[in-house]
């Protein structure tokens, strides 16, 4: 039997009543079977204000292929240990792990997993080059603070916001990938026919899980019911929310499919959903091209300044002020992509209209 749906106040409807109920409560939602063979398990995030990870478990025949186990700690562990036996299964079962990105709240665990079971792990391949190790293994901290000093970043914020990589071990040391899961391919689980959809955006690689037969559309961090996810980007050509926007299009097509997200609770109305998240996009582009026209020198950190944020600017300290940095940046190249803004000029860069 469906849960009873109770609407939400953007038109979304909320099918999963026992998690959105955990959530105005602030506790952990129960581990519930969601389609036969199917299991939602709260994974806890350490000092987040996301607080868990929706992880997802398919029992098989074969095993167990567990969708984005969680974040790495002795409670991540034991959450989703409780969680496979509740749905009559235990760690020793899992087979394989798919992630949809490779951000720690979701692919922390993965390699627990491979060292405790011998468990695969798949990935997208554009998202497997973004891992720490790869991505990360030429960079420093002065080329970092160059990166903050090109923003417009000043001198003292930068000394607070650069990142020091030798204190970076665990996320370093994330598992790679046994195998790759391209756009459109099979998920080789077994019993379930899930195909993996490319979806941009949020990571370069980042993958939707979609069951036709089941009805249902995993969509990891690219589609959550309230919550905007974070669009930024460290390249100073990078284009990551132009790729979301057109994946955000894509997804609009699974609308009759319910969204089991990884966070928060699960909905239906993707189509809707997505039309409110365009819809925030398009207000932020309006305030950035007010911050603009009005900001004498509208660098990345001077127009950041003047966004709203839901904690307000000022609340915004360390790696959350980085990510609202990243996001005005990824906004302002996309503005430049779609030939509304020049290319910047100067160090730090400077933000125009095109003439």
């Amino acid at each position: 039997m469906r849960p009873v749906e109770r609407r939400t106040v953007d038109g979304i409807t909320v099918t999963g009543t026992a998690q959105v109920e955990a959530w105005d409560s602030r506790v952990l939602p129960p581990a519930e079977q969601v389609r036969p063979g199917l299991w939602s398990i709260p994974v806890p995030i350490p000092d987040s204000p996301l607080r868990y990870t929706l992880s997802y478990a398919f029992l098989t025949g074969t095993g167990v292929v567990v969708v984005d186990p969680g974040w790495d700690t002795a409670a991540g562990r034991q959450a989703l240990s409780g969680g496979l036996s509740a749905a009559g299964a235990g760690v020793p079962d899992v087979i394989g792990v798919v992630v949809t990105h490779i951000h720690p709240d979701h692919h922390g665990l993965s390699g627990w997993l491979r060292e405790t079971t011998g468990a695969w792990i798949a990935m997208h391949p554009a998202e497997a080059e973004t891992l720490p190790a790869r991505a990360w293994r030429h960079r420093t901290g002065a080329a970092d603070r160059d990166w903050l000093r090109l923003l417009g970043v000043p001198e003292d914020e930068a000394a607070e916001l650069t990142i020091d990589y030798s204190q970076l071990i665990q996320v370093l040391g994330m598992a790679d990938p046994d195998r790759y899961l391209n756009d459109g391919d099979r998920v080789p689980i077994t019993d379930h026919e899930v195909r993996a959809i490319w979806t941009p955006g949020h990571t370069p690689g980042h993958l939707c899980l979609h069951d036709a037969a089941a009805g249902m559309l995993l969509t990891g961090d690219h589609l959550l019911p309230r919550i905007t996810p974070n669009i930024g980007t460290h390249d100073p050509s990078g284009e990551p929310l132009s790729a979301y926007l057109r994946s955000l299009d894509r997804t609009a097509a699974f609308h009759a499919d319910e969204a089991l997200p990884a966070h928060e609770y699960r909905f239906r109305g993707i189509d809707r959903r997505v039309a409110g998240l365009k819809s925030h996009h398009e207000e932020r582009t309006k305030e950035i091209l007010a911050a603009i026209d009005q900001l004498p020198e509208p660098t990345t950190w001077a127009i950041a300044a003047e966004l709203t944020w839901s904690r307000g600017w000022p609340a915004l300290q360390g790696m959350t002020r980085r990510m609202a940095l990243a996001e005005t940046l990824a906004h302002l190249r996309h503005l430049v992509a779609t030939g509304i803004l020049a290319e910047p000029t100067g160090t730090p860069q400077h933000w125009r209209r095109r003439r």
